[in-house]
């Protein structure tokens, strides 16, 4: 009962610390981003006419605000594990959340994926790359996604002898070498679907949040603590993000937020064995990124478009929701999801 009692009170400490830590630092973020004109660059009207009308406004708003999550996940997870190494037996130790069996992976492809997303969100600024008004391509972000995930796959089926997937009042199966290419979908399916939900202020913050606290739960009832806090922490500072990220956004998000939150996302569901929750917990994300895909492939074959506009939340947006309206419903929506995905998970670890 007492190990219990501290996992509680450590995870929700430390969630607490990243949204102050996170608090406290935004002034000097933003200070940096609006000093050196870290803005992001809108399709022109040519390029996309009907998301050029809408978003006309917010050309300039910094971006790089994911800076501000994974930064603050990176230095509370190597100030503590510092304070474990150098005062071992100082109850400070104890909130150490690194370990190489739950958080090494997800933090390192967490840090990994938010530095290639800052280098795309830099050719972004600049108007560098190859993608349309700078960036990267799709193609080379689906590259850069998958070879994560490979590295992710040989750690989990190498390093960890891990080739498991639950499927939730079935059990749990062994995927032998078929791990490899289901893991790899798995994060890059939710790296893009993140990605394509960074389009209105506060909607992937508000949707990743939801799918990270689910998480953190299920790996708190599955007694890894640590997986736990790791979550935790991250929805602190996502809490964060989103006190500045609100309607009208002080600043985006951007690819070094959305393409880490995604592949790491997609790693602590793997984690808790329930990946195969993620389309009902993550079911906005789901719905997102199969918008995309529904849209790019009516254009090529029927030449015509399906959605005013793709993603969906533009869709709804071209039709004259209003922005707020959007995101507040779309995050009802991903409260109800996550809630079902949670009792989902705690009925089958019920009959474990």
């Amino acid at each position: 009962m007492m190990l219990l009692n501290f996992a509680v009170i450590k995870i929700l400490s430390l969630t607490a610390i990243a949204f102050v830590l996170a608090i406290l630092w935004t002034p000097a973020l933003t200070h940096f981003l609006y000093k050196y004109r870290l803005g992001k660059s809108i399709r022109s009207s040519d390029e996309a006419p009907i998301f050029s009308k809408m978003h006309e406004k917010k050309s300039g708003t910094p971006t790089m605000g994911g800076l501000l999550i994974w930064m603050t996940v990176l230095f509370l997870a190597l100030i503590f594990l510092l304070i474990k190494e150098l005062w071992p037996s100082s109850w400070l130790a104890s909130f150490n959340f690194l370990t190489r069996e739950a958080t090494y992976l997800p933090l390192g492809a967490l840090v990994a994926s938010a530095l290639v997303g800052l280098l795309d969100d830099w050719f972004n600024v600049t108007r560098q790359g190859g993608g349309k008004g700078g960036g990267l391509t799709m193609k080379h972000r689906l590259l850069i996604y998958t070879l994560i995930a490979l590295f992710g796959a040989w750690w989990f089926y190498f390093k960890l002898d891990w080739d498991l997937v639950r499927v939730p009042f079935f059990g749990t199966f062994s995927l032998g070498w078929w791990f490899i290419p289901f893991f790899v979908f798995v994060i890059v399916a939710t790296a893009f679907s993140v990605n394509e939900a960074d389009g209105l202020d506060g909607l992937a913050g508000g949707i990743v949040l939801a799918a990270f606290s689910t998480y953190g739960v299920i790996a708190f009832v599955q007694g890894n603590y640590n997986l736990a806090t790791f979550c935790g922490v991250i929805a602190g500072a996502l809490l964060a993000f989103l006190w500045f990220n609100v309607n009208p956004a002080r600043f985006f998000m951007g690819d070094t937020g959305a393409m880490s939150l995604g592949v790491a996302l997609g790693i602590v569901a793997v984690l808790t064995g329930y990946p195969l929750l993620l389309p009902v917990i993550g079911f906005l994300l789901l719905l997102e990124s199969m918008s995309v895909i529904i849209q790019v492939l009516s254009k090529k074959i029927r030449k015509k478009k399906v959605f005013l506009s793709a993603p969906i939340h533009h869709h709804f947006e071209a039709k004259g929701w209003s922005e707020p309206k959007i995101v507040m419903r779309f995050w009802i929506i991903a409260g109800v999801t996550s809630v079902l995905g949670l009792i989902i998970a705690i009925i089958d670890l019920a009959l474990w």
